[in-house]
């Protein structure tokens, strides 16, 4: 076996075109896969997620036997604390002369496999991470130069280089970006279909026993645990969403709803994340759904953006800019999260839902994690760190490289511009506008002060008031600014003094 290698495969890179896999060989080559104490608590990941990898890895470490190759699978209640003991195990099996590994999505595990090959005794080849749309190098090349580093104009590009959307090289529709048309607010206009569970088999069955037993803490209600673990399974899911909802996805992908935590969304984040499903064959397939006249333009453009655009925009951003980028705090917001985050215990209605079903589901969509949670944690001046480890812990598809532009770029405006071009703050007026959920809440969000008032309301402008230095320099902040300004000095008074006593209250 001394020609052999062995391949360590991340719980994040279940996917046949991993490079570390698509060049091994069965007949000489071992596999690890590893459940592993450090990478399953250095958050308290919502147990969903945890139940999600380690069946998906069990199915794939089957997958990977029957097509001849020997695997050496670690689970979780073996005790083993790190993957580089996992590797360091393997080899005392199986004398190998290297360990290759698809480059990992976090800077942190990168930072230690780095350590590996001294400690290992053999060389640790790290392979770029070919799954995605953009290289590193791809991305470093774009941003090259640019005083801006806007989605908008990347996206473009991207689109020009898979060929999607596009009629002799022009944007179908004359246009490249349909968002305006892609932001009702919700008001029960069509039904919701009802989602199918997916039963778990015998192995996912066992997993989700031993989360309970070894994670008893942790986040995540696993009596409603539904999702896929297999890559046929996360097809089928897609296969659901462009069949039954992606007609629907554009038109209401922004809004609210009491009746439902899916909406008309995809779900499908967590296995593009996980690699049981690939971005481009996504991609391609809605287009195909357009075409055919299945869905409309806005709702086709709307989910190709989300994947083409923002997933690879938001990776290319962590890459370029960490680890530097991680420590940011423009406002230099360091209030403690409230209890609430972790028990969803808040008479703020929207706020409640979008909490409790983050907590036991390991999911909301892309508003409620940015305009009503990130919102609130932007107006409170919650501190950055806590809220960024507490995104990363608590939701399925969440994976430091992601989550981190998104909670502290776009939710928190913590990275002093780099991704957006104004914070995304606002009042319970824009909550109130997407959905339903003030309908069912004590506060009224047309009240500015007082135990009635919506305390969106009353943070917004002590968000204004604080960063009024901050904020002033930035062009797309100028009539807020000056609305502000503008305000009787009583009023403004009281406005800031109410908000002073909500936050001396979390």
């Amino acid at each position: 076996m001394s020609n052999s290698k062995l391949i360590l495969v991340l719980g994040d890179q279940l996917s046949w075109s991993n490079p570390a896999i698509a060049a091994a060989d069965p007949q000489t080559d071992g596999i690890i896969l590893a459940e592993v104490r450090e990478e399953a608590s250095y958050v308290p990941h919502n147990r969903h997620k945890m139940v999600l990898i380690f069946s998906a890895m069990r199915h794939f470490a089957q997958a990977l036997r029957d097509q001849g190759f020997t695997v050496y699978y670690t689970e979780i209640g073996a005790g083993l604390g790190s993957l580089e003991e996992a590797c360091s195990a393997a080899l005392k099996q199986h004398p190998a002369k290297s360990v290759e590994v698809c480059s990992p999505g976090e800077h942190r595990l990168l930072a230690a496999m780095l350590q590996w090959s001294d400690r290992l005794g053999v060389p640790v080849n790290l392979l770029e991470d070919t799954r995605f749309l953009a290289s590193n190098d791809d991305f470093t090349a774009w941003a090259a130069g640019r005083k801006q580093l806007r989605m908008e104009y990347f996206y473009r590009e991207m689109r020009k280089r898979y060929d999607l959307l596009l009629d002799d090289q022009d944007p179908c529709g004359g246009q490249w970006n349909y968002d305006a048309d892609n932001r009702k607010g919700w008001r029960n206009q069509v039904p919701i279909p009802e989602r199918e569970d997916v039963p778990p088999d015998a192995i996912t069955q066992k997993v989700i026993d031993e989360v309970l037993e070894y994670f008893p803490d942790n986040p995540g209600d696993l009596s409603q645990f539904r999702l896929a673990v297999t890559h046929e399974g996360a097809q089928e899911q897609f296969d659901w969403f462009c069949r039954y909802t992606l007609a629907d996805f554009g038109n209401y992908q922004d809004a609210l709803p009491e009746e439902s935590p899916w909406v008309f969304h995809s779900l499908i984040s967590m296995y593009l994340n996980c690699g049981l499903l690939e971005p481009l064959a996504l991609c391609q397939r809605v287009e195909a759904e357009y075409r055919a006249e299945r869905c409309s333009l806005a709702a086709a453009e709307g989910f190709i953006r989300q994947i083409l655009g923002w997933r690879e925009y938001v990776r290319g951003i962590y890459w370029l800019l960490m680890p530097e980028y991680a420590e940011r705090n423009t406002f230099d917001a360091r209030r403690p999260l409230p209890d609430f985050f972790w028990n969803a215990e808040t008479d703020m209605r929207c706020l409640q839902r979008a909490l409790s079903q983050s907590l036991d589901l390991g999911y909301a969509h892309h508003i409620q994690r940015l305009m009503v949670i990130g919102n609130f944690a932007l107006l409170a001046g919650l501190d950055v760190h806590s809220v960024c480890a507490w995104y990363l812990a608590v939701y399925v598809d969440a994976y430091e490289w992601v989550e981190l532009p998104n909670t502290s770029g776009m939710a928190l405006f913590a990275d002093e511009g780099a991704m957006a071009s104004k914070p995304y703050a606002a009042s319970g007026k824009y909550i109130q506008k997407q959905g339903n959920h003030c309908k069912q809440c004590r506060y009224n969000p047309a009240k500015m002060t007082g135990d009635e008032a919506c305390p969106y309301n009353s943070l917004y402008w002590h968000f204004i008031d604080r960063n009024a230095d901050l904020l002033s320099s930035n062009p797309r902040m100028g009539l807020i600014m000056g609305n502000w300004r503008k305000r009787d000095p009583e009023e403004k008074q009281a406005i800031t003094a109410w908000a002073d006593t909500l936050l001396e209250q979390l």
